[in-house]
């Protein structure tokens, strides 16, 4: 569908196919009449008339420097290998970019970005209207009265002022929530392991753990991303510690739920009631039981539909596309710009050691406190103005906030990302006797005010420390608290603090060896002999909870954590 044709850039849409069950474009043959060199940019799906507008200002509407989508439209390697490098930015509407081969855009060198602060407003709205209609029992006397019926007394409900709501994942949305929900006169908790309590204080927010949140909440509203920690994170044991006749909204992702637990709790009445937007397959069967359900009020992923946010959204993702054909860095660009090869070659196993030191070292922070400040501490033979640290400091910040959150973190939004979430980073070139053919010795992590989940992660000073180098081009793990380690930082980490008996390397492997987790690597570090020692184990495959308590059942085992890497 053209759009325009005027003398400037050209846009073009691409026309998206439902009909045949795939994603489809069509892409019409260019112009044999030369026009202006200046961009063209694709939209694949239905954008806000405000968005279009800017874009029509900036060229034309035709095939093709760049593509708008939204959910509906696969960005696939195929896409990006068809357009033979001339695709420039792919521009998604919205937050998630799980449509978009993120891997193939870098690779061929094409820009990716997305609108992730429009929507926030009315996903907040939805979130508080969802509450508020399940607790009146809205949609159920609704739909009782247009069959003609006058059930006053089966719609009796709940009121929400002085209920204690619970909301899992204090992010922007989630922030916003709490502010309405206070005004509705509700008692308002947050549970978010890497929030800062400040900020919860600031808005008169209680942060308290997961366990105390789900179990003392009237009302339950989730708001964190779908990462592997969260997937089905309210499931039939975590119900189980919820009082009986709480009520769950969701408007965050459909699977941070087991939704057939969901319904087993509802039938036994644990929850009494369910307001969902979203989940984990949309559009939902029609015949499933979650659907189908008295007590489940349903809609249709309408979180970001108001006309407002549409609206902003589209003209956040226009300027966003636009600044991106200028040349101009994107601060919500969630791939990295491609890298010159002799410095990428050069870098590539210190990049790689950077994040896995920050995916270290976050996993070893308890929650509770946040995480506003990490030192960083470079080693290296080399003078300090030979040694550009901005790729590294991007790579150490996607570590550290990558496992905790939705944010995808790369060299051009980094930096913006690290001060969005209130982390300062403190960088530090220290200089040593060596080879100037080494880019870095090693790197230092230290994340400061923050307790841990591993005490023998902290140093003398009372930060967690975990320091790493590179070894024939693979990154490993030198230091943990004060303790030296060498430990390959591939696959995934265990970590014990045990007394220093001989013994233990059996002990411990053999429990791994039982339950068929292949160790890859395994380092022990002491103090002095006979006292204490930390053991780095590096495993292939996550062990169950069941392992890791044998393990922690060991009596010479005094504290272990599990980190994924």
């Amino acid at each position: 569908l053209r759009l325009g044709a005027i003398n400037g850039p050209t846009v073009f849409i691409f026309a998206h196919s439902r009909a045949r069950g795939v994603n489809e474009c069509t892409v019409r043959k260019r112009r044999k009449k030369k026009m202006a060199q200046k961009p063209t940019i694709l939209v694949s799906e239905k954008l806000g008339e405000s968005g279009l507008a800017l874009l029509r200002s900036f060229g034309n509407i035709s095939s093709c420097d760049a593509l708008i989508v939204r959910s509906g439209t696969k960005v696939t390697r195929e896409v990006f290998q068809a357009a033979q490098g001339r695709l420039k930015v792919v521009g998604r509407a919205g937050v998630g970019i799980d449509n978009v081969d993120l891997h193939a855009a870098t690779e061929c060198g094409c820009l990716v970005v997305n609108a992730p602060t429009a929507n926030t407003v009315a996903a907040a709205e939805h979130g508080i209207a969802l509450m508020a209609a399940m607790a009146r029992n809205i949609a159920q006397a609704d739909a009782s009265v247009k069959a003609g019926k006058w059930e006053r007394n089966k719609y009796v409900g709940v009121s929400l002022v002085g209920k204690t709501l619970a909301i899992i994942g204090f992010g922007k949305v989630g922030t916003e929530v709490a502010r309405r929900a206070k005004g509705l006169g509700m008692h308002v908790i947050a549970h978010d392991p890497y929030a800062a309590a400040d900020r919860a204080h600031a808005i008169g927010v209680e942060l308290v753990s997961f366990d105390d949140a789900i179990s003392t909440a009237d009302f339950i509203s989730l708001h964190m991303p779908l990462i592997p920690s969260t997937s089905k994170m309210l499931n039939d044991q975590t119900f189980a510690k919820m009082k009986k006749g709480v009520r769950i909204i969701n408007v965050a992702r459909g699977g941070v739920i087991d939704e057939d637990a969901l319904v087993r709790a509802l039938d036994s009445g644990k929850v009494a009631q369910a307001a969902l937007d979203v989940f984990a397959e949309e559009p939902p069967a029609k015949d499933s039981p979650l659907v189908q359900h008295e007590k489940v009020t349903l809609t249709p992923h309408l979180g970001a539909s108001t006309i407002e946010a549409q609206d902003g959204v589209a003209i956040e993702i226009a300027e966003a596309v636009v600044g991106a054909l200028k040349g101009e860095l994107a601060a919500t660009a969630v791939n990295a710009p491609m890298v010159p090869a002799e410095v990428l070659s050069e870098l590539a196993p210190f990049v790689l050691l950077a994040e896995k030191l920050g995916r270290v070292a976050v996993q070893l922070v308890a929650g509770g406190s946040g995480v506003k400040s990490v030192k960083v501490a470079y080693t290296s033979a080399r003078d300090p103005s030979d040694l550009d640290t901005r790729i590294l400091r991007a790579m150490l910040i996607k570590g550290t906030v990558e496992p905790i959150s939705s944010t995808f973190v790369n060299l051009v939004n980094a930096d913006y990302t690290a001060k969005q979430r209130g982390l300062r980073i403190t960088e530090e070139r220290i200089t040593h006797d060596g080879s100037p053919e080494i880019p870095l010795e090693s790197i230092q992590v230290q994340i400061e005010n923050v307790e841990s989940r591993f005490n023998s992660a902290l140093c003398d000073s009372g930060e967690v420390r975990v320091r790493g180098k590179v070894k024939d081009g693979k990154p490993y793990l030198t230091l943990v608290g004060s303790f030296s380690v060498n430990v390959s930082l591939e696959g995934n980490l265990v970590l014990c603090r045990q007394v220093d008996q001989p013994g233990m390397i059996g002990i411990v492997g053999g429990i791994l060896g039982e339950m068929n987790v292949n160790v890859n690597f395994m380092s022990v570090g002491r103090l002095a002999p006979r006292t204490h020692a930390v053991m780095a184990i590096g495993v292939d495959e996550e062990p169950g909870e069941g392992v890791l308590n044998r393990i922690g059942d060991v009596p010479a085992i005094e504290e272990f954590v599990f980190l994924k890497l």
